[in-house]
């Protein structure tokens, strides 16, 4: 392909942020790098850099293609890297996102066995709440809890998660247990604003073999589930969250759960990937390492 080392010099500077440190990592002189660059822009007729003398952006031309680029690119090194090691064997980087919370508690754990038990396997992940979709940020998958509305995408599910209701000891003691899910509405509850949308999530629960959901009359909205169960640990209120972010206070008996025979139906966690075909070993070891930890 002629054009593969416009497009690898094009990608090493969008990843450094210069020039000078593309052609470091590339091991060669900056100007060739430069020209390499300039190359690609006049063969694709976009400008895919802004160039200031201190600095070096994507335009919104280059960001799109960078995040294709980036997959290709990294197809080729799991190619060259195959011809000597066994075909199934993983290796390059895993290009990975996950919602902060369920990332850090769940899938890092996960991540750190599968590169001791995987040397030529790196790990890329991003740890973010809003929305992601795999394909227009050039990862190999992505972890999502609740709905799926990517009908294109391939999605398999790896656990459930159980939304609690819980307050502190001291919430407890102060104000009493709540008896049923209509006494929520007089009390005092902290929501989770969703990031996807700017929404407060509503309270759901299963009443009579019924799917209920409750808008509270919260004073106090967060957009972070850590904050929620800081909020909760100081006794400010009740609120409900994925088991995940409260399950070793509930089993330290810093926090209680309230109302357990109202659970709502479990969320589905799945790993959502671009497509099944020719997917590489790096993203099938991934899958079958979350599905053997949440699924023993």
């Amino acid at each position: 392909m002629k054009n593969l080392r416009q497009f690898m010099s094009f990608a090493a500077v969008a990843r450094n942020g210069s020039f000078a440190a593309a052609a470091r990592e590339l091991g060669l002189a900056p100007s060739s790098v430069a020209k390499s660059v300039a190359r690609l822009e006049s063969d694709l007729r976009v400008r895919l850099f802004h160039r200031t003398t201190r600095a070096v952006r994507l335009t919104e031309e280059g960001d799109a293609l960078f995040a294709r680029c980036a997959r290709v690119l990294e197809e080729i090194e799991s190619l060259e890297l195959s011809a000597t090691q066994s075909p199934e064997a993983p290796s390059g980087t895993l290009r990975i996102g996950a919602p902060i919370g369920y990332g850090t508690r769940k899938i890092v754990p996960v991540l750190n066995r599968l590169l001791a038990a995987h040397p030529l396997l790196n790990v890329d992940m991003r740890l973010t709440d809003e929305r992601v979709n795999p394909v227009n940020e050039g990862l190999d998958a992505v972890v999502r809890l609740g709905t799926l509305d990517d009908s294109g995408l391939v999605a398999r599910t790896i656990d459930r998660q159980h939304l609690v209701l819980c307050a502190s000891p001291a919430y407890v003691n102060a104000n009493g247990v709540p008896r049923s899910v209509a006494e929520l509405e007089e009390r005092p509850v902290i929501v989770f604003r969703m990031p996807t949308n700017g929404r407060d999530r509503l309270l759901e629960f299963i009443v009579d073999g019924k799917n209920i959901q409750l808008r509270p009359r919260s004073r106090f909205s967060l957009s972070h589930g850590d904050a929620m169960v800081e909020a909760l640990l100081d006794g400010a209120a009740i609120a409900q969250v994925p088991e995940h972010m409260v399950e070793r206070h509930i089993r330290e008996e810093t926090l209680v759960e309230l109302l357990p025979e109202f659970r709502p139906a479990p969320l589905a966690v799945n790993v959502v990937t671009p497509g099944a075909r020719m997917m590489p070993p790096r993203v099938r070891v991934f899958i079958d390492a979350l599905v053997s930890a949440f699924n023993p």
